[in-house]
């Protein structure tokens, strides 16, 4: 069985779309309806129904699903196996959004590695959607993300409670940022919440969807946005930014996404130095929420989106 052919299946029976299946593949849309047309060949049964509103799995096309889950886990058991270096009997594939990685993924890897001499890791790097299908298929054993998709199979862990806090690459900036704010997509939740508490800088005529890499551009230039706490505290210790008093703040919650047929030793350990590594994170973010309230009116700090009489 082509192993190209059951990845294409589960893209579109996840997408219910054989155009959105391409353009998560990274092939054009015949490229998929011929991967499908080929597997359906082989099974000898139709697979999806087609029609204008997508792709929607037959009978045959939701039994035939679980099976083609189990042979790419059994395939990825494999291949990681027979690539295990030689002096490494475990391993472990981690995967996380960039904004995960500084101060936190990292840091788990520097802990792992110390608990764990003999654990071979792997570490990947997506948007959500490709993370979720690395799990799904068995790539990854675990990810961090912000938005978690849950699919059957895979268990969310909350890691720990992310703040996004303004900040700005000038001293002693106000809310009078005029055209120098950059507006940062995190997420449907944090637009909506944005635009009903800050609608007058929704829409500045420069939007980012580069969640934290979005630092760069605002510490090199005169320029203000909504960033990680935890991320920014370097920045801010080193006077590259500075926050920005009064303006309110947005929990974002990071998420561990784990298969549950991950080894439970490894899962354990690994469970382990990521909690050790995220309680440094959230001191972190504590200590630059703890520094916007002490600059902020009455010491107090708002959430974004949230009034008072909420």
């Amino acid at each position: 069985m082509d192993i190209t052919l059951l990845k294409t299946f589960l893209e579109v029976a996840a997408t219910g779309s054989f155009v959105s299946a391409s353009d998560r593949l990274y092939v054009t849309q015949s490229a998929v309806s011929l991967r499908i047309q080929r597997l359906e060949d082989s099974l000898g049964k139709p697979m999806f129904t087609r029609s204008k509103a997508g792709a929607e799995l037959t009978n045959a096309g939701r039994e035939f699903e679980r099976y083609a889950l189990s042979i790419i886990r059994v395939w990825e058991e494999a291949r990681q196996q027979v690539a295990i270096p030689e002096g490494f009997t475990r391993s472990l594939t981690i995967g996380a959004q960039y904004s995960l990685w500084p101060r936190l993924g990292f840091r788990w890897i520097d802990g792992l590695r110390t608990d764990m001499p003999d654990l071979n890791i792997r570490a990947e790097l997506g948007m959500p959607d490709r993370l979720t299908r690395f799990l799904i298929e068995g790539i990854m054993h675990v990810g961090l993300l912000y938005m978690p998709q849950l699919r059957p199979g895979l268990v969310a862990q909350q890691v720990l409670e992310e703040e996004l806090v303004m900040v700005a690459s000038w001293s002693e900036p106000t809310m009078d940022l005029a055209d120098r704010y950059v507006f940062i997509d995190w997420g449907p939740e944090f637009v909506g919440a944005h635009a009903l508490a800050l609608p007058e800088l929704t829409n500045p005529g420069l939007t980012f969807s580069l969640g934290a890499m979005a630092a760069e551009y605002i510490v090199n230039r005169q320029a203000a946005g909504y960033l990680p706490a935890r991320y920014v505290k370097r920045y801010l210790d080193a006077g590259q930014l500075h926050l920005v008093p009064d303006a309110p703040r947005f929990p974002y919650p990071v998420w561990a996404v784990w298969r549950d047929d991950l080894d439970p030793t490894i899962r354990s350990a690994a469970e382990a130095a990521l909690q050790r590594v995220a309680s440094v994170a959230e001191a972190d973010g504590d200590a630059v929420l703890k520094t916007l309230r002490d600059i902020s009116e009455d010491g107090q700090v708002e959430v974004l989106g949230v009034s008072e009489d909420t």
